[in-house]
């Protein structure tokens, strides 16, 4: 769903009114004064930071990491703001990893997944319950071409064009799956630089090493990656392409299962593929008997503005789409949307998801939707993004270690390098410009994890 032509007179408006209006105002501490916002947190009175971080060291995962080397204490969130310990107010631009779309503790949100919690918090799909199919078809009105068209659900567990999963890799991993089955094919394609999920068969197609451990991972084939900034040919669609073409060649029988891929790379530097290259890889693959799989993981749910999906910026039309994090504005859920002649294959064995569906993350998701049409985010998505890219792009011409501003709508990267021609990465001063940013009260993400 492309945003109206009528936003971008919006945009114009927003930059001038930003260009006349006065300077920001600052603390005694020469911070930048936060905007008036009419919230009260909570008094806090649960342990310290160090305390919890003494306890969290102690009984969690020795993989869990954090940033910023006084780690925040974040205590409350309301909309576009999150609390530490303290009461100090942070603008959240991290959005709990692209997550969170309409705000934090979001009141419709809140009160539909209440109401829920106090009739039936969870039942099974074995069983009727309207919330699930109210979600299944207001999601199914928002996609495009034949998914939308065809889009249907039987709260079933061996039949669903939507069927609801609890994450994006749990999406992911049945989307790889259901392409296999579907096409008696074993061989996925995706590209390097992706990341999907960190289950076995995810993990493969993610083409990372902070992210991989050495599991089996068979199968997969990891394609150049149409990196416009730091591609081997620009944005030239034509030449990456050829590279799926020689996969299909000389990696596998001829045929393939499927490719999988996100519009904008998230977690890989918001990285925007390549313009035409999606049309082209994905007739490649089609006529390779594979299925094209669209990750909107990240991208989904208005975060890139001019389009309610990341693919629908490409011009092409999946026959799956994978989704999670913004489906629930931090709930736990996730989905996997595709046609019945696809879903049909689930119906060979009973593939069962306990948790996929549960009425309150489906009450919780269908609200989402809501507020999303209700409050014109996509808009909002689009202007105040187009805006800040805009600003971002003029600090990059005045200052060198910025080496590229990139992505759309609030799916926004800059990339810091040390040497322009070079594009080597700026790893320390990405890390100080987190720290300082986080004395300024923004909180922001460094996307390639430059500690580790």
């Amino acid at each position: 769903m492309m945003m109206q032509l009528g936003a971008r007179s919006l945009v114009r408006r927003f930059s001038r009114l930003a260009a006349a209006g006065a300077p920001a105002e600052t603390t005694s501490a020469g911070v930048p004064r936060m905007p008036a916002f009419d919230h009260v947190p909570l008094p806090y009175d649960g342990p310290s930071a160090a305390d919890i971080a003494r306890k969290r060291a102690e009984y969690l995962s020795p993989s869990l990491f954090h940033f910023y080397s006084k780690p925040l204490n974040i205590v409350e969130g309301k909309r576009q703001y999150l609390y530490d310990e303290h009461g100090r107010r942070y603008l959240d631009a991290f959005a709990g990893i692209a997550t969170v779309c309409c705000g934090h503790c979001h009141p419709d949100v809140v009160d539909a997944i209440t109401r829920q919690a106090k009739r039936l918090q969870h039942s099974t799909v074995l069983y009727l319950n309207h919330v699930i199919a109210d979600f299944a078809e207001a999601l199914a009105s928002k996609l495009p071409g034949d998914l939308k068209a065809r889009c249907w659900l039987i709260a079933s567990c061996t039949d669903s064009v939507v069927f609801f999963t609890n994450s994006g890799t749990e999406a992911n991993e049945l989307a790889i799956l259901m392409a296999r089955l579907y096409t008696g094919s074993h061989d996925i394609i995706s590209l390097r630089n992706s990341y999907h999920g960190n289950a076995a068969g995810t993990m493969g197609a993610t083409a990372q090493k902070n992210w991989k451990f050495n599991v089996i991972q068979s199968g997969v084939h990891h394609a150049v990656n149409p990196d416009p900034y730091r591609g081997a040919f620009g944005s030239d669609a034509e030449k990456y392409v050829r590279d799926v073409q020689e996969i299909i060649e000389f990696g596998t029988t001829g045929q393939v299962a499927g490719f999988i891929s996100e519009a904008i790379q998230g977690v890989g530097g918001i990285v925007e593929v390549s313009p035409g290259y999606l049309p082209l890889a994905y007739d490649k693959v089609r006529k390779a008997g594979g299925l094209c799989i669209a990750d909107e993981v990240q991208a989904g749910f208005a975060r890139v503005g001019s389009h309610f999906w990341g693919f629908e910026t490409h011009g092409v039309v999946p026959d799956i789409v994978t989704m999670a994090k913004g489906i629930g504005n931090g709930i736990p859920l996730g989905a996997v949307v595709t046609t019945p002649e696809v879903a049909q294959v689930l119906t060979r064995r009973c593939y069962f998801n306990t948790f996929g569906g549960n009425p309150l993350c489906t009450a919780g998701g269908l609200a989402v939707l809501e507020v999303l049409e209700k409050e014109r985010l996509q808009e909002n998505a689009f202007v105040v993004g187009s805006y800040l890219k805009d600003r971002l792009r003029g600090l990059q011409e005045k200052h060198e270690i910025i080496g590229d501003v990139r992505g759309t709508g609030f799916m926004l990267g800059i990339e810091l390098v040390t040497d322009r021609q070079l594009k080597t990465p700026a790893k320390d001063e990405i890390c100080h410009a987190m720290e300082h940013m986080k004395d300024f009260f923004v909180e922001v993400m460094d996307i390639a994890l430059s500690k580790l």
